[in-house]
């Protein structure tokens, strides 16, 4: 049983997309909500997330008494959190797009931009990369999965925090987590049948 989910709305993601994927995998209870008191009281919680760090971060934040529940109910409470392109990032600490901006600070490290060593890897990186477990995770397996984005979650820790990754003109971190949080860089609602794979571990993962 996945209970009741969490779809955060910030203004800052494709939330029917998402919400159509999660449906798809098997959930049957989806609240898209930018009430803070569903999401301290939901089973699980996923932020999705679209476009700039610090214009998320500051759509976050302005959301009356969000962030306070989304870190006593996944910090606190242990439910399983997904975030999805800039909801990944939103858990690290910083973000450095149009200036530095603060993250929920859940995984050390800083969003930066994508500095590719190869000339032929265009930025944004765009389409379909693989994913490479980089440690074991109950929800990563290897596969491809589509991406779209220009800046990438570097760990202050030698990898700590890191997932999995990408190539793309050097490796690129995929996903992020640690405990009962998974944020991935690239779209499960966008990557067909290993994306909606990866949601259904998600619905019942009970880290």
């Amino acid at each position: 049983m996945s209970g009741r989910i969490a779809l955060i709305d910030y203004g800052a993601g494709n939330l029917h997309s998402v919400a159509n994927a999660l449906k798809a995998a098997g959930a049957t209870s989806i609240d898209i909500t930018s009430n803070a008191a569903v999401v301290a009281c939901a089973d699980r919680i996923v932020l999705p997330g679209v476009g700039a760090y610090g214009a998320c971060a500051s759509a976050l934040r302005a959301v009356r008494g969000m962030t306070e529940a989304l870190n006593v109910r996944v910090l606190g409470g242990g439910v399983p959190f997904l975030g999805i392109c800039v909801g990944m990032q939103l858990m690290a600490e910083a973000g450095e797009e149009f200036g530095t901006h603060a993250g929920l600070g859940w995984i050390r490290g800083t969003v930066r931009p994508l500095t590719p060593t190869d000339p032929s890897a265009k930025v944004p990186h765009m389409g379909w990369n693989d994913v490479v477990p980089a440690v074991p995770h109950p929800l990563i397996e290897p596969g491809e999965a589509y991406f779209l984005h220009s800046f990438g979650f570097e760990s202050d820790r030698e990898g700590e925090g890191v997932v999995a990754t990408t190539a793309h003109g050097g490796a690129v971190t995929a996903a992020i987590g640690r405990d009962n949080m998974l944020g991935v860089q690239f779209h499960p609602e966008k990557s067909q049948r290993y994306g909606l794979a990866l949601l259904e571990r998600f619905l019942a993962w009970r880290p």
